[in-house]
């Protein structure tokens, strides 16, 4: 008697590196390439540990499933290979196997401080970078100073605030193509002192009152990271900026604390 077929092709395991769901393939079944039409690859191995490095093709960005459909999905697709993907639970979007954004729309910002876990988890992972884009609109304006000072000061992440989604896809499509840089030339995975091309981080302490993108680039030449200025003193900043902003500065900073 000739063997099932259906027996034998259940033995067979799947070959796709880029496929991590492991799993048996049965005659039934199709193995589909993740990057096919369909914009979708197979779940994460364990989905409640999203932290960890994953796989992410060069010029690609993964997305959680969740924004299948959304104006920021649409934005981008054209402009970059968006692959969706269920179980990423703390993640919105992977830039890289190691770097990550957390968004925060409007009505998270409003609805309260749901989002710091979050954050708190990335930030406390030693596998990724993350980036917080946030949705600064006119409702929720008054919520982004706390958001801005647990994000930034206390958690020491790379903030950036988008008036909408149509903008965070342009900034998120710059990201990727940062990450295609050569790491030398990136200055997102660059760990080195600050110089004039950091765009975030220069982002970063323009959202400082009083400090405009003239002064925040003299700050980052003498204070070369966001611990640095934050632990500077009125004396030290007064020279850089001037009395009146070099208050605004410590203020800012120490209110916080």
């Amino acid at each position: 008697m000739d063997a099932n077929p259906e027996v034998d092709q259940a033995q067979v395991k799947f070959s796709d590196p880029t496929y991590r769901g492991g799993g048996v393939v049965r005659s039934s079944a199709r193995i589909l390439d993740w990057t096919e039409e369909t914009g979708s690859r197979p779940p994460m191995d364990n989905p409640s540990d999203s932290t960890g490095p994953v796989h992410v093709p060069f010029g690609h960005i993964l997305a959680n499933e969740k924004w299948r459909g959304s104006q920021l999905a649409r934005e981008m697709q054209g402009k970059i290979k968006l692959v969706f993907e269920d179980g990423l639970t703390a993640v919105d979007f992977y830039l890289s196997s190691r770097s990550c954004i957390l968004y925060i729309t409007e009505a998270d910002l409003v609805a309260g401080n749901g989002y710091r876990k979050r954050l708190v988890r990335i930030r406390n992972s030693h596998n990724l970078q993350g980036i917080v884009v946030v949705e600064k609109t006119q409702m929720s304006e008054q919520y982004f100073p706390n958001i801005q000072k647990f994000t930034v000061l206390d958690l020491g992440m790379v903030l950036l605030p988008v008036a909408n989604q149509t903008e965070a896809s342009c900034l998120i499509v710059q990201l990727v193509q940062e990450q295609t840089k050569e790491p030398n030339k990136n200055p997102f995975l660059r760990k080195k002192r600050a110089v004039l091309s950091e765009p975030f981080l220069l982002r970063t302490v323009q959202q400082i009152p009083g400090v405009g993108k003239v002064k925040a680039l003299l700050l980052l030449q003498k204070f070369p990271s966001i611990q640095q200025l934050s632990n500077a003193s009125i004396q030290e900043l007064e020279p850089v900026v001037g009395q009146a902003v070099a208050q605004h500065i410590h203020v800012f900073f120490t209110q916080s604390r």
